[in-house]
């Protein structure tokens, strides 16, 4: 990949949500009720119905998105999302928890892993990226100005995968998703500490 890719041109969407509108580059999209990405850790179940707008990537890259949301009830939650198949796959983003805003990564190999930061002061938006070097996926978010590392992950990834945006509501319908500013281009570099 060399040319970065702006917006959400070309994309299709995995489990199409009931409501979604594009314009000038901002996405918002209505989420149905029950929906979910997770296999099996801890609750034992299988859900693969959230919503996922995306297109194929060849080899590493470097996607980032703003998201903002009325998160309100449990499990709210939109973001990033990279899938390889139903059993492999990694979504991150803002997640609705205890009350509180989170950071959220979930590492899928055939079962879910789970990590969240809680977010006291989150403002209402925030700026993710994930990146793929090889098998590591790394996850972060922009913090006054700085990109922190949320996550560094591993997931045995074919050549070609699918990378868009993703957004669930376990607990009810009708969550209100925005996207802003997608970009998906060239990896970064492999420099952790910038």
């Amino acid at each position: 990949m060399h040319d970065a890719h702006h917006g959400f041109d070309n994309m299709r969407w995995l489990n199409e949500p009931p409501a979604w509108s594009l314009q000038d580059a901002t996405l918002r999209v209505e989420t149905a009720g029950g929906t979910d990405f997770w296999r099996k850790t801890f609750y034992g179940f299988v859900h693969h119905n959230g919503h996922f707008l995306h297109c194929d990537v060849v080899g590493d890259f470097t996607v980032e998105v703003t998201i903002s949301g009325d998160y309100s009830a449990l499990y709210d939650q939109s973001g990033l999302m990279l899938r390889a198949s139903d059993s492999h796959w990694i979504k991150t983003g803002i997640e609705f928890t205890d009350g509180v805003a989170h950071v959220s990564a979930v590492v899928t190999n055939g079962q879910s892993d789970w990590s969240v930061m809680p977010l006291p002061a989150f403002s209402g938006s925030l700026r993710i990226r994930l990146t793929r070097h090889g098998d590591a996926i790394r996850v972060q978010f922009l913090h006054e100005g700085e990109w922190q590392l949320v996550r560094l992950g591993y997931l045995a990834l074919p050549d070609v995968c699918s990378v868009g945006i993703m957004c669930c509501s376990p607990q009810r319908a009708g969550f209100e998703a925005r996207f802003d500013d997608f970009v998906l281009g060239d990896a970064i570099s492999r420099d952790l500490h910038e």
